[in-house]
């Protein structure tokens, strides 16, 4: 797994069968990436990883987001749904979070107890 950088990647998402789906992915891993994130558009094209991270709010989006709890090992331990204006509670056993547009992760196949991995471009 390494240590990422700010950049551009692929999400993997696994299931029971192998690749279930691959996802363009921003990775924010500076603090003035993750503070910036989503705020402030209107959409994304993929999903953005922010590590470490255990928590996250939607003040001030625009847009509601799916978000998935990952584990050191990326392991999805939760997922939610939230809209704008919320504060989300953090999850103790998290280092990162994925935040999509709502309804991404479903068709994605993400979901609890999924395993991602992140190819780095």
């Amino acid at each position: 797994m390494g240590r990422w950088r700010d950049g551009r990647g692929t999400l993997v998402v696994h299931g029971d069968g192998g690749r279930v789906a691959t996802v363009p992915l921003e990775i924010a891993t500076s603090y003035r990436a993750r503070t910036r994130g989503l705020l402030g558009r209107d959409g994304l094209d993929g999903a953005i990883l922010l590590s470490p991270a255990n928590g996250i709010h939607t003040f001030r989006m625009r847009m509601a987001i799916d978000v998935a709890y990952l584990d050191r090992r990326l392991n999805v331990i939760a997922v939610r749904t939230m809209p704008p204006g919320r504060l989300g509670r953090p999850r103790l056993r998290s280092r990162h979070v994925l935040e999509a547009e709502a309804g991404a992760m479903a068709d994605w196949g993400v979901r609890k107890g999924a395993r991602v991995t992140v190819e780095v471009a």
